[in-house]
């Protein structure tokens, strides 16, 4: 469930920050932020359920969200991790059918919705728009290889350093030891995001401190040192 509905002035002024509305003019930004609602969303609360049908484009305004798949056994497998700035939910807008995933709140998070109606008088009516989302198209399509890649390691490790690296691709963050991976994740998402078992991460990760290969931070995110690049590069 939704836990209230947010004002409107301490996050105006973020859909100018995301590319896909760049090239609007200040008038229709303001009227998008004028329209968009905006709602608060624990840790782990559903933003949005898979069999739901989709009627509005979700904007990221605070906190980050993740993208899962349950399994028939109830496993949660994340496909992806949306942060500050990021949308989804705008493919059910335009092909009308349901998404494919549920949506949960990865930590607490600020959600802004934008209903149909108004993506398709607002957003919609622009070409270099209608342009952007054809290149938002190809990205999930890439993503998707991604993920392929991921589950086609039949080695357990491989399938960690894998994800790992997609991980730093989409959040990380250059720093003087390595790269650190700007969000933060249990051996559990860890484990679901690879498709191992717990255990496995647990084990894996462990050895890859005690070798130097990555270095766990505080707040639980990890670093991944030059170590874990050479090792990537012999391994695949």
């Amino acid at each position: 469930m939704i836990s209230n509905t947010v004002g409107r002035k301490k996050y105006d002024n973020i859909i100018k920050n995301i590319p896909l509305f760049s090239d609007l003019s200040c008038e229709e930004i303001e009227l998008l932020e004028s329209i968009i609602i905006k709602k608060n969303y624990g840790k782990d609360q559903i933003v949005l359920l898979e069999e739901d049908t989709s009627n509005y484009m979700y904007i990221v305004y605070a906190g980050k969200v993740r993208v899962v798949k349950q399994s028939i056994e109830g496993r949660e497998h994340i496909i992806t991790i949306h942060k500050k700035n990021d949308f989804f939910g705008e493919m059910s807008l335009l092909d009308g059918k349901t998404s494919p995933a549920t949506v949960i709140a990865h930590e607490d998070a600020v959600i802004g919705l934008l209903s149909k109606y108004d993506f398709e008088q607002h957003v919609l009516g622009h070409e270099i728009i209608r342009r952007k989302i054809i290149d938002l198209l190809c990205t999930n399509l890439r993503e998707s290889w991604a993920m392929i890649k991921i589950l086609s390691f039949d080695n357990a490790e491989h399938r960690i350093m894998a994800a790992l690296d997609r991980m730093q691709e989409v959040y990380g963050l250059s720093d003087d030891r390595g790269v650190i991976v700007n969000v933060t994740l249990t051996h559990q998402q860890i484990a679901n995001y690879a498709s191992v078992t717990r255990e496995t991460v647990t084990r894996v990760l462990t050895r890859f401190k005690n070798e130097a290969i990555i270095q766990i931070l505080d707040g639980k995110k990890i670093l991944l040192t030059p170590k874990f690049y050479e090792r990537v590069k012999a391994s695949w």
